[in-house]
């Protein structure tokens, strides 16, 4: 890596330090539900087109996406920004962190991108928690000329080749007939029934799941007053598995609990899938091992290799990216106690001087994973030529 581009990089992330910082923090500080992310996704753009990238918006039919690019090199990157938060716990996983960073890495590599020969693409992607946003850009081809893509989560840990376990999200809808349920109950089909039917059948069926197999619920709607046999029950459930071989036989499994809600009550069911299904990740080997050079000479002590493989940070679309070109999804750790994703406590904690740092310093890891790919003539080729069998870059 070119001791000239480093220092032009870090020279840049401290230059834009401020504003960066603020941009994670104005996120933070307005949190939006999956494709709800207009302010979000107005803020990343508007900040980069500011800053002399081409900026085009509405990209793939989906209002919250965009590509911010910079540059016409050959080998283009793809640095991926999510802004979606959680319902009622804002932005406890942190999105706001990984939209400012990747904004932090292009703006770093913006004055380098013509002597590195690269293309700097920031890729707005919505809806990671629920929608699939990437995956939909992935079939609209917003990714098609992508080379190499990448993003930094934070965690309560480091991992350079975070892994992740590949998700369904799926709702069932029973409907059963509603009747008084003190005068004529025996003249009702209870739809609540078939819910807890199905929620006992899956409370079973987890002492014979298959390793790393899991599944989570909540019922969304189970009926209006007790004196009303509820005619009309959802609820909806998150699939979880290692891989998409062992999703697909755990899917199976518990269709068949729905089913049993359904005939053990007399109700009609349906399942719906909610969001795409997200494939597990598997992290460019090469990427990964340069990450971990970069964020290792930036102080930041990840986790071994060994390590890393036993922890799973749950699941994400940027596992479908993963599987198509080369790309990586490292976590960066920050101060949050006992806090762990998805708790306030969390979301308080990606908002302080820890969760700036790490704005900061993902930046820059990205942009030094960069230039090293960049600038080593096997893998820029090897980078290259993955992307033109996908029928991309040339």
């Amino acid at each position: 890596m070119g001791t000239d581009f480093t220092t032009s990089t870090r020279s840049a992330v401290e230059r834009y330090a401020d504003a960066l910082v603020s941009l994670s923090r104005s996120i933070h500080a307005e949190p939006e539900l999956a494709f709800q992310e207009h302010r979000s996704a107005e803020k990343v753009a508007g900040l980069l087109e500011g800053e002399g990238f081409e900026v085009e918006r509405g990209v793939a039919d989906l209002d919250t996406a965009f590509t911010a690019t910079y540059g016409s090199g050959d080998l283009v990157l793809g640095l991926c920004a999510e802004y979606d938060a959680l319902p009622e716990v804002g932005h406890a996983c942190g999105h706001n962190v990984i939209a400012a960073a990747s904004a932090g890495a292009a703006l770093a590599l913006r004055d380098v991108a013509d002597a590195l020969g690269i293309t700097v693409r920031v890729i707005g992607t919505p809806a990671e928690e629920v929608g699939g946003g990437k995956v939909l850009l992935l079939e609209r081809g917003v990714f098609d000329d992508v080379a190499l893509a990448m993003m930094v989560h934070p965690a309560p840990y480091e991992a350079c080749a975070a892994r992740s376990l590949a998700i369904t999200d799926v709702e069932v809808h029973y409907t059963g007939k509603p009747s008084h349920a003190a005068a004529a109950p025996h003249l009702g089909v209870n739809a609540g029934d078939a819910i807890t039917v199905a929620q006992v059948a899956i409370g079973l069926l987890r002492q014979h799941l298959e390793p790393g197999q899991m599944v989570s619920g909540i019922v969304t709607r189970g009926g209006t007053v007790p004196n009303v046999v509820p005619a009309r029950t959802s609820a909806m459930f998150d699939l979880r598995a290692d891989d998409a071989d062992s999703l697909r036989r755990l899917e199976a499994r518990v269709q068949n609990c729905f089913t049993a809600g359904a005939l053990a009550t007399g109700c009609t069911h349906e399942v719906v899938q909610v969001s795409p299904v997200y494939a597990e990740l598997t992290p460019d080997e090469w990427l990964a091992d340069a990450y971990r050079r970069a964020v290792t000479d930036l102080g930041r002590a990840p986790l071994s290799r060994a390590a890393e493989r036993g922890e799973k940070i749950g699941s994400t679309d940027m596992g479908n990216v993963t599987r198509v070109l080369p790309a990586i999804h490292p976590t960066i750790a920050i101060d949050c106690g006992d806090a762990v994703n998805h708790q306030i406590e969390f979301a308080t904690a990606c908002a302080s001087a820890s969760a700036d740092r790490a704005v900061l310093e993902g930046a820059l890891a990205m942009a030094w994973t960069t230039i090293s790919a960049a600038t080593d003539d096997e893998q820029r080729g090897r980078l290259l030529t993955a992307a033109a069998t996908r029928g991309g870059a040339a």
